[in-house]
């Protein structure tokens, strides 16, 4: 006798959604496993991996907010469920640090909803403005930073939506002109009305680039022109070097709150890339939207998560933590710039950043491809750098470099690729 499941073969792939049929695994987690492939090979030969892809800190989150973490979770109630746009004290914490730091009036009760992390945040957004549909040409568009988070792309393609470019390079200083954007859009042969918004990202990932005050104005303009979304990633809002202006909400500019919702993310400043714990803020139809959708797919932060978070966002000492990481962070800097001048990069011509911890670089004159750079470096000097294809196609010709890791390893790279023969 037959049973049913010997009677057909079933191919669970067939059953996948058109828009996941042929996605890729995320760019981060196929780099960590080559180097997981070949890490005995390079042990053996004296090159143990040396990490220069991790975009997040290594440091420990302050020890003020892990002492104030434990307290909590002994509290009547901790341990139950949460709601998905957060507890209160959460949100009025949130309000308090947009205030004293931005400037910016937001109201807890409908401008705010928690976040699983930011990246959990800005793929609920664009599966609530984008309606799905197979044929490129009739996608609903949103306008996304080349370079730019690998995310992005992914999860508005998943959502059925269409990421279109808009290139950041040194000739433009890292601020594309969006109406550009728009007329390369059209001869491209789509509908400028299918854009439903536009996603900016200061201090940027992976370029590390900020923008001036004047050219957040520039771009509220154009979304309110063009009648659409403005999304602000802020994840790196406090990771900005000594004697640097602080990057600005998009929320500062008059008007923004009309259009303009804000991701924020408490992974990079506070080092809690594991608690995963952000906050959107802005017009509130889009906060509520999103917490809407939020409410169909978790019930919450950890509540206790939520306490340390809203210890940390008004913590003074959590601020004096990441005044020091940043000290740090400015200091691996100097290190390896001094480290690439030594191997011949032209640093003084590549205006380095003054934010984040990335340092973006141009792979050496006899290479074509940073995908082939990258790869020879990790093949034999055992560095694991980030090609900037991985960021969109405006990365050709770069590599991603994060500068969390202790001095002795930033000074390793620079002697490896000295020794294995990798000048500009």
């Amino acid at each position: 006798m037959t049973t049913l499941s010997q009677s057909a073969d079933v191919n669970i792939k067939n059953l996948y959604s058109d828009y996941c049929a042929n996605m890729e695994t995320y760019i981060m987690f196929r780099i960590a496993a080559r180097v997981v492939e070949l890490t005995p090979e390079l042990e053996k030969k004296g090159r143990p991996p040396i990490k220069m892809s991790i975009g997040a800190p290594t440091v420990e989150p302050p020890k003020a907010l892990l002492d104030y973490f434990i307290k909590t979770l002994s509290e009547p109630g901790i341990h139950t469920y949460s709601v998905p746009k957060g507890e209160k004290f959460f949100l009025d914490a949130v309000a308090q640090r947009m205030k004293s730091r931005f400037g910016v009036d937001v109201n807890p009760a409908t401008e705010i909803t928690s976040l699983l992390g930011s990246k959990e945040g800005l793929a609920n957004m664009f599966r609530a403005i984008i309606t799905p549909r197979m044929d490129h040409k009739e996608r609903d568009i949103i306008l996304t930073p080349d370079p730019g988070y690998a995310s992005y792309v992914d999860a508005i393609e998943v959502a059925g939506g269409l990421s279109y470019p808009t290139p950041l390079t040194l000739e433009n200083s890292y601020l594309p002109d969006m109406d550009d954007a728009v007329e390369s859009l059209k001869r491209d042969g789509y509908d400028p009305t299918r854009i439903k918004a536009v996603i900016i990202n200061y201090p940027s990932n992976p370029i590390g680039a900020a923008a001036p005050f004047e050219y957040y104005e520039k771009v509220v303009d154009f979304a309110r022109r063009h009648k659409i979304l403005l999304i602000s990633d802020i994840a790196y809002s406090e990771m900005y070097f000594d004697g640097q202006e602080a990057p600005h909400s998009i929320l500062e500019v008059p008007g923004a709150k009309d259009l303009a919702v804000e991701f924020h993310s408490l992974s990079k400043p506070y080092a809690m890339t594991g608690w995963r714990i952000g906050f959107a803020v802005g017009n509130a139809d889009a906060v509520g939207i999103l917490a809407k959708i939020k409410g169909t797919m978790d019930s919450g932060i950890f509540r206790a998560v939520q306490k340390a978070a809203a210890f940390a966002l008004t913590s003074p000492e959590c601020d004096a933590y990441i005044r020091e990481n940043n000290k740090m962070y400015a200091e691996n800097q100097k290190v390896m710039l001094a480290g690439f001048k030594r191997l011949g990069w032209p640093i003084e011509q590549l205006n380095p950043p003054k934010a984040t911890f990335y340092l973006w670089l141009p792979i050496p004159r006899n290479y074509t491809s940073c995908e082939k750079f990258a790869a020879d470096v990790l093949e034999k000097s055992g560095v694991v750098l980030v090609p900037g294809t991985a960021f969109g196609k405006t990365g050709e010709g770069f590599v991603r470099l994060s500068l969390v890791n202790p001095k002795h390893e930033l000074e390793a790279v620079i002697d490896r690729m000295e020794q294995d023969g990798f000048v500009y």
